[in-house]
């Protein structure tokens, strides 16, 4: 049975009001001042002190027991450079950036678990932190440098889905998100008139047969029970069409839950770049851009999470990842170093189409704002007790 301290209708509208203020007004990886301005303003509203991070990144305090390290519980705050096609009524004021990935949620759901929290005796000190830039893959490691898990024992964040209907929480043990390489390979050849091939070293030949032998590094590389992904996102070349290019440049992604398959795809990248050259006569440099690790929620920690899960919304609608995630998260970069544990909130919209995340026309149930407020609480609590039973004993 749920058991966990309910969101009141007040905190729910607030949050809404939060979220739709948010999404009308996003703001880019490292530009989110208006956003940390409006949280601080939310925050001075219930009396929590707080501080800056990392520029944009905003950092509030519950006091806790002396001696206990904090639980953190973490959301992200920015934008995406989408044009929105939603046609809601709080739509984006700003042409080309969108809040298509959920973090105007995730925010507001981090505001309501501090009405929650401050109303009861917590266990262990909370620290609250609303991080920017997760979509560069890079706010989370500016904070940690900063000193955002300073005397932290625990930590945990969470991500709108659109695959689960609100009111699910979806609580997996292992890997639930990919690495993120980037790869960029420049090909210089000879260019000549199209008409007079045999001058040429054709660099839009030697690019498309790189992208062939790329599609085989997963399908025949691979173990098929390791999800990974190759793919080919970019490929500039050419000027004219009676041209022969002598230049081009392909760029992509490479994904991978396990960290030896990562390196494998890593070093077939440059094995591939470097024979095509080679075969054809041609001039290549093949550069690997390192990106976040898998994300890797550890059984422990997980466990808090998922008793967490089950008090607030149920036995029944607590399950685990229903497929695997090959999408990226920086707040793996805080379980490298934290114990804690990620997890997914149900944000389906009823009803209606649903469109993926980094889509113009992507949007969530506004319910799974209470599920996900609810649940930062009840884990707050429940990790806090296992923290403080952990100085009891020591």
């Amino acid at each position: 049975m749920a058991c966990a301290l309910p969101v009141s209708d007040l905190v729910l509208q607030d949050m809404i009001r939060v979220r739709r203020d948010l999404h009308r007004h996003p703001e880019l990886s490292w530009q989110e001042e208006r956003t940390a301005k409006m949280l601080e303003a939310e925050l001075d509203r219930l009396g929590l002190p707080h501080r800056r991070l990392g520029g944009t990144g905003l950092v509030a305090e519950l006091p806790g027991p002396a001696g206990v390290p904090h639980v953190a519980l973490r959301a992200d705050t920015d934008a995406l450079p989408i044009q929105e096609e939603t046609g809601l009524g709080f739509a984006s004021v700003h042409p080309g950036v969108m809040h298509a990935c959920g973090h105007d949620g995730h925010s507001s759901m981090l505001l309501g678990a501090a009405h929650i929290l401050q109303r009861v005796e917590l266990p262990a000190p909370v620290r609250l932190f609303w991080q920017p830039a997760e979509e560069k893959g890079a706010g989370a490691l500016r904070l940690i440098d900063e000193g955002v898990l300073d005397d932290v024992g625990l930590i945990f964040g969470g991500h709108v889905d659109r695959h689960y209907p609100a009111g699910l929480l979806v609580v997996t043990e292992g890997v639930v998100n990919a690495s993120t390489d980037t790869f960029l390979i420049d090909i210089t050849g000879q260019d000549a008139h199209g008409a007079r091939p045999h001058e040429s070293i054709d660099a839009v030949v030697v690019g498309s047969l790189m992208v062939t032998a790329i599609q085989t590094i997963v399908s025949r590389e691979v173990n098929p029970a390791h999800p990974s992904v190759v793919s080919v996102g970019s490929f500039h070349a050419g000027g004219a069409p009676n041209v022969i290019a002598g230049r081009a440049r392909l760029e992509g992604t490479i994904r991978a839950q396990h960290a030896q398959v990562r390196e494998h795809l890593r070093q077939a990248i440059l094995r591939i770049a470097s024979s095509m050259g080679e075969l054809h006569g041609a001039e290549v440099r093949a550069r690997l851009l390192e990106g976040t690790p898998s994300l890797v929620n550890p059984p422990e920690p997980t466990g808090i999470a998922r008793q967490a899960a089950v008090a607030v919304v149920g036995r029944d609608n607590v399950r685990p990842l229903a497929f695997s995630n090959m999408g990226g998260e920086d707040f793996s970069y805080y379980l490298r170093r934290v114990p804690g544990c990620y997890i997914r909130f149900g944000a389906q919209v009823p009803g209606r189409e649903s469109f993926p995340a980094h889509s113009g026309r992507f949007d969530f149930d506004e319910a799974a704002l209470a599920t996900g407020a609810a649940w930062f609480a009840e884990v707050a609590q429940r990790a806090g007790r296992v923290l403080a039973d952990g100085v009891s004993k020591s």
